[in-house]
């Protein structure tokens, strides 16, 4: 249950069309102090602001080094397909009406697909994780900005609270990616004993592969 100072209750509102008093978007002040023309000059800046430009020349050594490694082939010998139960655990999971991502699937049509082609959806899964693969499309976001408390008449761009909803296919890849991580984690003993929350959570997703 969400109450009327509930967050999410308002990005749900905005996602759906169910807000009647919708976001005005104003001219906001640019980094050289001057303001925005017109909207989609507004929209431009918004966008710069919360989605920055991945540029190659900014990155440390560190950063090189994750660019390189993300570029070679997958090749582990451990691997495991994932099983139709760990996909179903995940989807059955999802919140059915939860604020749908650009996709406009909610979480009860995502199960319901799910039940009609579970081995198609279950292979699906498996083949990003055989390949490392995250399929583009799962990674757009339907960016939602909410306005903090007390800056409605702010000029700055920081005034917004980004809220990113993610198509729900990514979501559950994320889901059965975190409990392969769990799994890996709790099975070898890497979890810090003061950790005591993760190890709870962990414990339950080992009872689930055995």
């Amino acid at each position: 249950m969400t109450s009327s100072t509930n967050l999410w209750n308002e990005v749900y509102k905005l996602a759906v069309g169910k807000r009647k008093n919708y976001i005005q978007l104003i001219t906001l002040r640019k980094p050289d102090g001057s303001l925005t023309a017109d909207i989609r000059e507004t929209l431009q800046h918004m966008l710069e602001y919360f989605v920055p430009e991945d540029a190659n020349n900014d990155d440390t050594d560190f950063h090189k080094q994750a660019r390189t490694q993300s570029q070679e082939p997958v090749d582990t010998a451990d691997h495991k397909d994932f099983i139709l139960e760990e996909i179903r655990n995940a989807v059955e999971s999802m919140e059915n009406k939860k604020a749908p991502g650009e996709d406009g699937i909610t979480g009860e049509i995502y199960k319901s697909t799910f039940e009609i082609f579970p081995s198609y959806i279950t292979a699906l899964y498996s083949g990003c994780l055989r390949t490392g693969v995250f399929p583009k499309t799962w990674k757009i976001a339907k960016l939602i900005p909410i306005t903090e408390p007390g800056k409605e008449n702010n000029e700055e761009v920081s005034k917004f609270r980004p809220i990113s909803l993610l198509n729900i296919g990514g979501k559950a890849l994320e889901k059965v990616l975190i409990n392969r991580i769990n799994h890996h984690v709790f099975s070898h003993d890497l979890m810090n004993n003061n950790q005591t929350d993760s190890r709870h959570k962990g414990a339950q997703e080992m009872r689930q592969w055995r």
